[in-house]
Order: C-alpha cells, then structure tokens, then sequence
C-alpha cells in the first residue's frame, strides 16, 4: 500500500475496524455490512474446522449450503480463516473478496493463502454465504472439484476426488517409497513427507492449476508450492518454485498420463516430484530448470540400474545422428507446451549434467552444487560462482565436458 495512508478523524475505533476488515484501500460500506460479513465469515470457519455441519450450513443460503462442508469433511484440516478484503453490496446481494488461509494437519509449516470470490444474500437481517469460488482465474482448490478422499500412508497424504480408496493407496504406497530413497540422495533437512492430489481427470488437474489443459496433456505430475514474500519470485510448477521457507508443497498427479506409464516409470515420477519438495529451500530464481529437473531426475533413477540410452532415447538419437547439444538447455526449452522431442532432450540434457557431476566429482559435491547454485539467490552469476567454488571448473570447461559425456555415454 505504499503511496497511500490510512487517515481517522472523528470515529477512529470504527475506521480502524473497517481498515483491517477491508484493508485502507478498500470500499467499506457506511452501514457496517462488512462488519456484518467478516463475522458470517468468522462462523463459517469455526464451524469448517468443528466439523459443524448445523453451523456450516446456518452461514449459508438455503440451496446446496451444506455441499462445500461435504466435500471437505475427510481433508485434515489444522486450520481455515478468511480475512475480508473488499465488500461490494448491491442492495440485499453483495459480493466479497476475501483470502483463505488453511493449514493441513502434520503436513502444512504454514497456512497456504488462496483468494476467494464469495457472493452473498441479505434476509431475515442476516447476511448469508451462496457461493464460494477462486477468485478471478485463480486455481481450484481440490474440495471445488468434489468430494474429497483421504489416504494416508507412513509417510505421505494422499487427497483425491473421483478415485477409489485402492488407487488412492497405491499413490500412498509409491510415495512412501520415494520419500526414504530422496532422503538418502539429497539428506533428511526437509519435511520427509508429502501431499499428493490426485484429481478425476487432466482437466481436474488443470483446474488446480488456473491453466489450459493443453499444455499439461503429457505430463504425469508436477510440485507446486508457495513462495516465501520475503525471497521473492513465482511459482513454477515444473520445478516446485523458489523459496526458502516451504509451508505447503503438493504434488499434482494428471491421473490421464499417469495411468499409462508402468510400475517403474510411476515410481520414478513420484520419486522426481518428492525430490522438488525435498530441495525447495534451495531452489530459488537462481536455480536452472537443467539443475533443478535434472537433479529430481537423477534422485528418480539413482540405484534403477538403467543404462543412460534407456533413460535418454532422444540424446542417444540425436548423438548417433550427430547433431551433439552445443549447450546446456535453456529454461525455455522446459515448456509444456513446446515441442516433445525438444522437450524430452531439455530433461535428459539436465539429468545426464548431473549425472556427470555424481560421476566425475561425487555425490557429496552434487549436492552441494545444487544447493551453492539455488542460495545465491540471483540467477547472474549463480552457476558460474557454483562451477567455480563447488567443483573448481569454468562454464566452458563444463560444457565441453558435458559434451563429451554425451558422446561417450550416447554414442
């Protein structure tokens, strides 16, 4: 809010309600209606996380009022507020903007925020809830999309809508597999724990996202999760972000995709999506998504055996015709949405670099690398210093070595 201030003259104790109501730049209406609603609000989430499914439905109109408290009745929730942002009231109608926090128990360090569009009625001279939706073109949460199932494992939550308990529990099965084999890859400074959600179909899955289901058709998974305010940056689902401070990662299954890989190929997904959740706090802007995906990939095939023309077709291909990558690839080349040869190389390309690193320098110095390059926190700069005090190499040096790992791992 900078560039604006609060003003109080007569009336102060009402202005400073209404300001943290609705915030000092927001549209408080004279008549205290956003008072009024901030405590239906208030209601609705005491009675969200009392299992009060009487109170739930008191906060809302008489139509499909209890249907949200359905859905959420299996999620484990730690906690659930809203914080009224603006009100916009059209006679006995109004329309809030509002920021749910809510924490999963065991599982949330921190509340995850999301906006919200709530849209209310006025009778019997009380305010009450009709809907409650993402805000603008937000994503879903998965308790929007139906209602929820919990699996738990030993070391994992599963939340699903559309899916049966058996295939809910073999989510939770592979998970609880990959969270040990991360931990002895990267270490045990993290969670070692993880939430999937597994929605009914890919465009579920595009809903939680607020993307087109276009560009996420042939992925299996991704891990998204907040970004600490203090650090700065966006999300990337491909890559799990860039925080320091890691309050809700999720791994987001395209159950379409996923069905149609194998036994080993699904535990490989899994195992490179927990690893984004295990190395966030060192995956910041200054990471490359040739690090950041190539290491999870690396952590998803260590101890599998597999030769590097099993787990790289597209490099050996383009090795045995010649056509040998004159550099690392580029973030752009990450896209979902591009090409899925160029796509498939950009993968390999980052899991056979650190490939190389475990192999020519070990896995200690791997390790550290990722983690040196992600806390300089600025991408200029952040893989040369790293190549240069980590492993006492230069960019070009590196590169060529890569080269050359690639023909004679490839060729």
């Amino acid at each position: 809010m900078a560039g604006r201030r609060c003003t109080s003259r007569a009336g102060l104790s009402l202005v400073l309600l209404l300001a943290v109501l609705v915030g000092c730049g927001g549209r408080a209406p004279s008549d205290g209606a956003a008072a009024e609603v901030q405590r239906v609000l208030d209601r609705r989430a005491t009675a969200v996380l009392d299992r009060d499914e009487a109170a739930f439905r008191a906060t809302g109109a008489a139509a499909g009022a209890g249907t949200g408290f359905a859905n959420l009745r299996d999620v484990p929730l730690a906690g659930w507020s809203y914080r009224l942002n603006d009100l916009r009231r059209t006679g006995d109608r109004a329309t809030a903007d509002a920021q749910l926090r809510y924490r999963i128990e065991g599982y949330d360090a921190a509340p995850v925020t999301v906006d919200r569009t709530l849209r209310l009625t006025h009778a019997a001279g009380a305010w009450r809830v009709t809907s409650d939706e993402p805000a603008g073109s937000g994503g879903d949460q998965l308790w929007d999309q139906g209602a929820v199932t919990a699996v738990r494992g030993e070391r994992s939550l599963v939340l699903g809508v559309g899916q049966s308990g058996e295939r809910l529990r073999s989510f939770a099965d592979l998970a609880d597999h990959a969270v040990p084999a991360v931990s002895e890859a990267w270490g045990t400074d993290w969670t070692r724990h993880v939430v999937v959600l597994v929605p009914k179909s890919l465009e579920g899955m595009a809903g939680l996202l607020g993307a087109p289901a276009s560009g996420y058709r042939g992925i299996a998974a991704v891990t998204t999760g907040e970004v600490s305010e203090a650090k700065g940056g966006s999300p990337r689902p491909e890559a799990g972000g860039g925080s320091a401070k890691a309050p809700a990662d999720r791994i987001i299954v395209n159950p379409d995709a996923y069905g149609v890989l194998g036994d080993f190929g699904k535990q490989v997904v899994l195992t490179h999506e927990t690893t984004h959740v295990a190395t966030r706090a060192h995956t910041t802007a200054a990471t490359p998504l040739w690090l950041s995906e190539g290491y999870a990939d690396w952590v998803g095939y260590r101890g599998s055996g597999r030769a590097p023309g099993q787990v790289a077709p597209e490099l050996e291909r383009a090795v045995a015709e010649g056509q040998v990558p004159g550099a690392l690839p580029e973030d752009g080349d990450f896209g979902f949405a591009s090409d899925a040869g160029r796509l498939a190389r950009a993968y390999e390309g980052g899991w056979m670099a650190c490939r190389l690193i475990a192999d020519h320098w070990g896995e200690v110095r791997l390790n550290d690398f990722y983690r040196a390059v992600g806390d300089h926190r600025e991408r200029a700069g952040a893989v040369e210093g790293a190549l240069r005090d980590v492993l006492h190499t230069t960019p070009e040096r590196f590169t060529r070595l890569w080269r050359q790992y690639l023909k004679d791992q490839l060729g």
